[in-house]
């Protein structure tokens, strides 16, 4: 077991990729705080944690049905974490997104009086509103990464607090690129899920062949997910180069992405890499997506900037010849490609500063100076 203070253990619950990464670096800086660390999650809070309760995040459960088909194995961890809060009575839960089991991890703190915190908030503002309500009865203190966000709590009457957003800490602010040019290197990124991988990826690769009929001598690199195997991206049969990188230094050399919507489209701007945006789901997902989905873009980066900064499509719209018609209008555009990377980087101001992970931790740990509410 690593160090840490017995009497003041933190609980992280993560449920994806995303949040089991950003949960990481928050364990490391609970842990530098005296913190003791227990968590549910994936491989990077397995690493940070004093004690590791169990893998979710590798599971990649996720959408409406997914859930459903894993019920057993949701209901065994949450009655597995119930007896965890009643024995081991830690100092504090924190969330991490993934709200469809972190609600009812949520509801299992506050029946034993833990005081509870939500690190990186569901999308409430996009879908299900209503889920507001509920996370007013059971959280002490909201910790979002979006400015607006803040206001939506604070206006619902819940305790909240803009921490800024966690990716700054992990991508510095890239170098003046050259102008661009061809040959171009054009990143494909399917998303983090086999489901995703199967339906994007043979779209991008047929885009990017089409690319490549005007600009020959370009090449693609298909960036993979840690958590799926080469197989998932067999696919690639050759004709294009499979990259496995921690960081994202091979990422920032790019003239264009394709890529899924998701997180990636927020590193992608980060980065300053103009994008193309697609996303595909079945059919029966989608049509429960569109009644209840209440935001007008599908990208954060469309969403932070209130207007459609990069292309976006989705569903019967996410061709091959549509896909590569998006990606070529701003590759033959210097002018309007040039506009697009400096508006991309623009969003980087909208996002706070470094230390989203130090700025929460605080916030979580300071518990100790207050008195915990009665249940």
């Amino acid at each position: 077991m690593k160090n840490g203070n017995a009497d003041m253990t933190i609980l992280i619950v993560a449920g994806d990729p995303s949040g089991d990464l950003h949960g990481s670096h928050l364990a490391r800086q609970l842990k530098t705080n005296g913190a003791r660390v227990a968590a549910v999650g994936g491989p990077h809070l397995r690493q940070e944690a004093d004690e590791f309760l169990e893998d979710l995040a590798s599971l990649a459960i996720t959408g409406f049905w997914e859930p459903a088909a894993k019920a057993g194995f949701l209901l065994r961890l949450g009655l597995r974490l119930k007896r965890f809060m009643q024995e081991q009575r830690p100092a504090a839960l924190v969330c991490i997104d993934y709200y469809g089991f972190n609600r009812w991890v949520l509801a299992l703190a506050k029946a034993a009086n833990i005081p509870a915190y939500y690190f990186i908030s569901p999308q409430v503002w996009a879908s299900r509103a209503g889920r507001i309500n509920t996370l007013k009865r059971l959280v002490r203190k909201m910790l979002v990464i979006f400015p607006f966000e803040e206001q939506l709590y604070r206006t619902a009457g819940v305790p909240c607090a803009f921490v800024g957003h966690p990716l700054l800490d992990l991508i510095p602010e890239p170098p003046k690129k050259p102008d661009l040019k061809t040959p171009f290197t054009i990143g494909l990124l399917p998303g983090s899920r086999s489901s995703e991988v199967s339906r994007h990826l043979p779209v991008f690769l047929e885009a990017f062949r089409a690319l490549q009929q005007t600009f020959p001598g370009s090449r693609a690199l298909i960036f993979a997910s840690p958590h799926l195997p080469d197989s998932a991206y067999s696919a690639v049969a050759g004709s294009a180069e499979l990259v496995r990188e921690a960081g994202y230094t091979r990422r920032a050399g790019l003239d264009l992405a394709i890529s899924s919507s998701g997180t990636a489209t927020l590193e992608n701007a980060l980065l300053g890499v103009p994008m193309v945006v697609v996303y595909k789901m079945s059919w029966l997902t989608y049509a429960v997506a569109r009644a209840i989905i209440r935001v007008h873009h599908i990208s954060m980066v469309n969403i932070l900037a209130d207007r459609r900064l990069v292309p976006e499509l989705i569903q019967n719209e996410a061709t091959p010849q549509r896909v590569a018609e998006a990606a070529r209008a701003l590759l033959e555009d210097p002018n309007r490609y040039a506009r697009l990377r400096q508006d991309l980087l623009a969003l980087r101001r909208v996002l706070g500063e470094p230390g989203a992970s130090r700025r929460a931790a605080q916030e979580i740990l300071s518990f100790r100076e207050k008195k915990a509410p009665d249940a």
